[in-house]
């Protein structure tokens, strides 16, 4: 006999078509979601102003039509509407959140100079990433090479933003309570998301131009409405050409069935 309610049967029989991102999280209704982040912010990044004045959808449609909540008369949030839009998107997706640690050495058993665990939507979350690898991207300053004043940052911020915004973008978010892990070493940065190969993504084939496969498709899409990521598949070449061209050593990426890590080494 099933242990299965008959609500929870429904939802499985909803999803099972679907990417998890479009999974619906029964427990969930639109007091959930905060709707001046998606009216304000979302709304006017994903359609024209014009078109959003001549269409006159109700909120609860405006929802259904962006994969936010299953239909105008189901405003049960999808797993994408939670992680999008969400007031507190860890109550239903616990690892869904990201882990920095500044180490003062290059390993993990040294001393912690500054840890912070950024939770919040998807947006929070990068932003405030953000925030932290910027304070901590120091800038020598050379007075010496030249007739003028020559600053440069130790990593190259863009290049690390393509990669820790594709982490949070491809990684698995379904059972699993392990976050996004950016730990900032004295020689490297490493970025580790819980998720491996998937799709037509290989161990081999991982970051070569023009290679790409979405475990999270309309996360995706979100995170470009956002203006977070730029055109899909192209995030890592980007990182990769950057780094190159900054004067630092290639990076190093280690992927399986379980995880992907990332690092970027100073110059």
């Amino acid at each position: 006999m099933s242990n299965f309610t008959d609500e929870e049967l429904l939802q499985m029989i909803k999803n099972r078509d679907h990417p998890f991102d479009l999974y619906l999280i029964l427990t969930t209704d639109i007091s959930d979601l905060n709707l001046a982040l998606f009216s304000y912010e979302y709304l006017p990044k994903a359609f024209a102003a014009e078109i959003l004045e001549i269409n006159k959808r109700s909120l609860n449609e405006q929802l259904a039509a962006t994969k936010m909540i299953t239909a105008a008369d189901d405003p049960t949030a999808t797993v994408l509407g939670i992680l999008t839009i969400g007031k507190t998107p860890q109550d239903f997706l616990p690892g869904a959140y990201v882990q920095f640690l500044r180490i003062d050495g290059n390993e993990l058993t040294d001393d912690i100079i500054d840890s912070l665990t950024i939770r919040g939507s998807i947006l929070d979350q990068v932003r405030r990433l953000d925030d932290k690898l910027i304070a901590h991207n120091r800038v020598a300053v050379d007075i010496t090479s030249g007739p003028l004043e020559k600053r440069t940052a130790l990593y190259l911020m863009e290049a690390v933003q393509q990669i820790t915004r594709n982490a949070i973008m491809h990684r698995t978010y379904e059972a699993t309570n392990a976050p996004v892990r950016v730990y900032w070493y004295n020689n490297r940065i490493e970025i580790l998301n819980p998720g491996g190969v998937f799709g037509e993504i290989t161990s081999e084939n991982f970051g070569e131009s023009g290679l790409t496969d979405y475990r999270n498709p309309n996360l995706a899409d979100a995170m470009r409405t956002f203006e977070l990521v730029q055109q899909f598949g192209i995030g890592i070449p980007i990182a990769k050409r950057l780094l190159a061209e900054a004067g630092h050593p290639r990076p190093e990426f280690e992927i399986d069935n379980t995880h992907t890590r990332v690092t970027i080494y100073a110059r």
